[in-house]
C-alpha cells in the first residue's frame, strides 16, 4: 500500500521458519525484519514475560561502523533502546496479562535509508504476531506526523530537519483509538497536537485495514493457552476476610504503606488457610479487587486514594541552588511524594557527545540523564549502570527541555543535566523536567522559557444498560496506586506558550481521541500551576553563570588560517594550551574558535591566537623587534607570525645613509603600519610612529664597490 508517498510492503517467506511468526516490512528503502516466538511451557512468576529486542545492524547503513578497535555490534545504543520501547509499549497492552508463556519479539534492521525504521518496526511486530499462532489482540499500526504549513505523513530524516517543521509525533493505535504516543514539539498548542493525533488516527486505520486483510488471508489459528487459575476458595476467603477492609486501607491517604500492609495481611492469610494454593493468582485476586475499587470510586464518587479532587495537584516545592557552590547549577523539586534533585554541569564545545550510530550522527551538546536508585521506592537493589526505564525517562525529559535550550552561537557551552529520583510516588520523569528547569535557570543558562511537566491518569470502564457505554474520569497528577491500577499514564511537558513533549502508555486496548483532548486541557491547567511555583522561586535565569563554571570565549578566523593555529600535528595549538593552561580549544571548519578556561586563561589564549591570525591595518601602532637588516631597510617583528619592512626612508625624518647606524638586530622600536600591499606584505614606518625616536648622527658613507674595465 501507499503511505505518505512511499510504498509500504510486507514480505512473508521461509527465511526464519522456526519462529512462530516472521515478516520483512519495507518502507521506501528501509527494511525491518520481525520475528515472534512463544515458549512451549509456561514460566513461573507473577507477570506476563514479554521481551522486545530491537537489534541494530551496521550493515543496514551500507557502511562499516563501530570504533577503530571494534567493528561489530555491541550493546544496544540509546536510539535502539528507545525504538524497542516504542514497540514494547504498543504491543504489550494487547496481550492477556495472565499469560505465563514467554513471548519474545525481535526487530532486526536489515536496511536503513531516509525513512526511520521505528514505524516499520511497529507494523512488522504487529504482522509477525498477527499472522502467528500466538494469542494476541492485534493488529496495531503506527504513523509519524510532522507539521509545517501542512501535515507531513511519515516525514523522513531530511523532512524532519527542515526549517519550519515544528512537530515530531509518533502515534500507534487501532479501532479509532490511540494506545501509544511519543511527541516532541516546538511549543505547540494543545489544539494543534490534538489535530495531529486525529490525522494520525486516519492514517492508522488505513494501515489497519491492510493488516487485517493480510492476517485474514495467511494468519495461523491461535493456540489455546491455558491461563493460571486461582485455587478453589481463594475468592471466598478474600471476600470474607479482606474485601470489607479494602476501602479503608486503599483510601488511607498518600503513599503506599497502608496498601502494602493489607496486601501482606492477605498473602499471609492465604498461605495459612490455603498453604498449597496458587500464591500468584492470590496476589492477582488482590490486585484485581484493588483495581476495581479504585476505578469504581473515581468514576462513581469522584474519590481518589489520597482524598484529592480529580484535578488537584499534590503539594509543590521548588528550590533553585543551595546544594553546593562547586556545582554549576542545581534544582530541587517536590510534587507530593515524588522528590527530584537535578544538577547542571557546563562544559566546552569539545565536551559534546559524539554519536555515530545507525540512525543518528551528531555532536550532542545538550544531554539529560536520569537515575532511579532503589532507595527512591524504599527498597534495596542493584546499583550501577542504567536500564531501559532510566534511559527512556531521561530521553523524555531531554526532549521536553530541548526546544528552550539556547542556540550554540548564543550560548556555546555543552550542557549536561543529571536528575536523581530521590523519592518516587508518581511520574519522576515529569518531576525531572521541573527540577532540570530550576537547575538551568540557577546556572544562568539563558533558556527561552521555563518548562514544567505533569502526568495525568484515567479510570475507564464499560457501563450503561447494555454494558457498552464508556464511563471514565481523567485524573490530574497521578500517584502510586493510580499509576499502577489506572488505564493511562499521560505525560505532558511544556511552557506557557505550548507543548514541548508528550508520552502516553496505556494498559488497555486504546484511548478515544475525545478523552485525550480532555486530558490535554487538564494537563495545561496543571502545568501552569507548577510554572507559577517555579517562577516564584526563580523568575528568570541568573544574569551570570556560576563562578565554578568555565568561561568560553568565542572568536573567528579565516578558514585558511586554521592550519596555522593548529600547526603541524597539532604542535602549535598544544603549545597554546600548555602556555595558557586553558581547558579546551575547539576549532570548527568555518573558522569559529571556542576557548574554554578559568581565571583569565581563555583571554590569554585568545590574545595569542588573535595575534597569530590578525590582519594588520594601516595606522595601527606597535612596539616591534628588529629581526634583520638590509641595505634598503630593516625587518621588524610585530606579531608572532608577522613582520614588516621599515624602508630606509621610513627610519627617520631625515636622510639615512646606512641602516646599521640607527638600528641593529634585537632593538625595540616603535612602528606604525603604513600599508599592506595586495600580496599581504606589510610596510612599516618608524618616523611616522615617533619622529623624534632617532637623532641625526654623523654617518660614514658606505664605500662604493670598485668596477674594473675589461679590455
Amino acid at each position: 500500500m501507499e503511505v505518505g508517498g512511499r510504498t509500504l510492503s510486507a514480505e512473508f517467506n521461509d527465511l526464519a521458519d522456526q519462529a512462530n511468526g516472521s515478516v520483512i516490512v519495507r518502507y521506501g528503502n528501509t527494511a525491518v525484519m520481525a520475528t515472534a516466538v512463544m515458549g512451549k511451557e509456561p514460566k513461573e512468576g507473577d507477570f506476563f514475560p514479554l521481551t522486545v529486542d530491537y537489534e541494530e545492524r551496521f550493515y543496514a547503513t551500507g557502511r562499516i561502523l563501530g570504533s577503530r578497535f571494534m567493528r561489530r555490534e555491541g550493546r544496544p545504543s540509546t536510539e535502539a533502546i528507545l525504538s524497542g520501547r516504542i514497540v514494547d509499549r504498543t504491543i504489550r497492552p494487547l496481550f492477556n496479562q495472565l499469560m505465563r508463556h514467554e513471548v519474545q519479539v525481535v526487530l532486526t534492521t536489515l536496511s536503513i535509508d531516509q525513512d526511520d525504521p521505528d514505524i516499520a518496526a511497529v507494523i512488522a511486530a504487529s504482522l509477525a504476531l498477527g499472522t502467528s499462532d500466538i494469542p494476541w489482540n492485534g493488529p496495531v499500526s503506527a504513523v509519524r506526523i510532522g507539521k509545517n504549513s501542512d501535515w507531513l505523513v511519515n516525514p523522513n530524516f531530511t523532512d524532519r530537519d527542515l526549517v519550519g517543521n515544528t512537530l515530531d509525533l509518533i502515534a500507534c493505535g487501532k479501532d479509532g483509538m490511540i494506545n501509544m504516543i511519543e511527541v516532541g514539539s516546538k511549543e505547540l498548542g494543545e489544539d494543534v497536537v490534538s489535530a495531529a493525533l486525529a490525522k494520525a488516527s486516519e492514517v492508522i486505520e488505513t494501515i489497519q485495514d491492510w493488516q487485517k486483510k493480510i492476517i485474514k488471508d495467511i494468519g495461523q489459528e491461535k493456540k489455546e493457552v491455558e491461563l493460571p487459575k486461582a485455587t478453589a476458595g481463594t475468592k471466598e476467603l478474600f471476600d470474607k476476610e479482606i474485601a470489607p477492609k479494602l476501602l479503608k486501607y486503599v483510601f488511607s491517604g498518600p503513599g503506599k504503606k497502608k496498601l502494602e500492609e493489607i496486601s501482606d495481611e492477605w498473602m499471609k492469610l492465604f498461605k495459612d488457610k490455603l498453604p498449597d494454593g496458587n500464591a500468584g493468582m492470590a496476589l492477582e485476586t488482590f490486585e484485581s479487587s484493588v483495581n476495581d475499587l479504585i476505578h469504581d470510586q473515581a468514576i462513581d464518587s469522584d474519590k481518589r486514594p489520597d482524598g484529592r479532587t480529580m484535578d488537584e495537584i499534590r503539594p509543590l516545592f521548588a528550590k533553585a541552588g543551595g546544594i553546593s557552590p562547586i556545582l554549576h547549577g542545581s534544582g530541587t523539586f517536590y510534587r507530593g511524594g515524588t522528590h527530584i534533585m537535578s544538577v547542571l554541569t557546563l562544559g566546552s564545545p569539545g565536551d559534546a557527545q559524539v554519536i555515530e550510530g545507525v540512525t543518528v550522527e551528531e555532536n550532542k551538546r545538550f544531554m539529560h540523564h536520569y537515575n532511579f536508585p532503589p532507595f527512591s521506592t524504599g527498597e534495596t537493589g542493584r546499583m550501577g549502570g542504567t536500564n531501559r526505564r532510566m534511559i527512556g525517562h531521561g530521553a523524555l525529559a531531554e526532549k521536553a527541555l530541548y526546544p528552550v535550550i539556547p542556540e550554540k552561537d548564543k550560548f556555546p557551552y555543552t550542557i549536561r543535566i543529571v536528575s536523581e529520583a530521590m523519592a518516587s510516588n508518581g511520574s519522576t520523569s515529569m518531576g525531572s523536567v521541573c527540577g532540570s528547569t530550576l537547575a538551568l535557570m540557577d546556572g544562568g543558562v539563558p533558556i527561552k522559557a521555563p518548562v514544567a511537566g505533569i502526568a495525568s491518569g484515567l479510570m475507564m470502564r464499560k457501563g450503561g444498560k447494555q454494558g457498552k457505554d464508556l464511563e471514565y474520569k481523567v485524573l490530574t497528577d497521578i500517584q502510586g496506586p493510580e499509576d499502577h491500577h489506572g488505564d493511562m499514564d499521560f505525560k505532558v511537558a511544556g511552557t506557557r506558550t505550548g507543548i514541548t513533549a508528550v508520552q502516553m502508555d496505556v494498559k488497555v486496548g486504546g484511548i478515544p481521541l475525545k478523552i485525550l483532548g480532555e486530558a490535554f486541557e487538564k494537563a495545561k491547567k496543571a502545568r501552569f500551576q507548577i510554572l507559577d511555583v517555579i517562577e516564584k522561586e526563580i523568575a528568570v535565569p541568573r544574569a551570570k553563570i556560576s563562578p565554578s563554571a568555565p568561561e568560553i570565549i568565542v572568536m573567528k578566523i579565516k578558514p585558511d588560517q586554521i592550519g596555522l593555529v593548529i600547526g603541524s600535528g597539532g604542535k602549535t595549538i598544544n603549545e597554546i594550551r600548555d602556555v595558557t593552561h586553558v581547558e579546551d580549544i575547539t576549532i570548527e571548519d568555518d573558522g569559529s574558535i571556542f576557548i574554554t578556561g578559568k581565571n583569565e586563561t581563555a583571554q590569554k589564549a585568545k590574545e595569542i591566537i588573535f595575534n597569530m591570525t590578525r590582519e594588520y591595518m594601516p595606522g595601527e601602532k606597535f612596539d616591534g623587534e628588529v629581526t634583520r637588516l638590509m641595505d634598503f631597510g630593516a625587518f621588524v617583528k610585530i606579531g608572532p607570525n608577522a613582520e614588516g619592512l621599515v624602508h630606509v626612508s621610513e627610519i627617520a625624518p631625515f636622510r639615512v645613509e646606512r641602516v646599521e647606524t640607527y638600528v641593529k638586530e634585537g632593538d625595540k622600536v616603535p612602528v606604525v603600519v603604513k600599508e599592506v600591499d595586495d600580496k599581504g606584505r606589510i610596510n612599516l614606518s618608524i618616523k611616522q610612529a615617533n619622529p623624534d625616536f632617532f637623532h641625526k648622527k654623523e654617518e660614514v658613507p658606505k664605500p662604493r664597490p670598485e668596477f674594473k674595465r675589461r679590455f
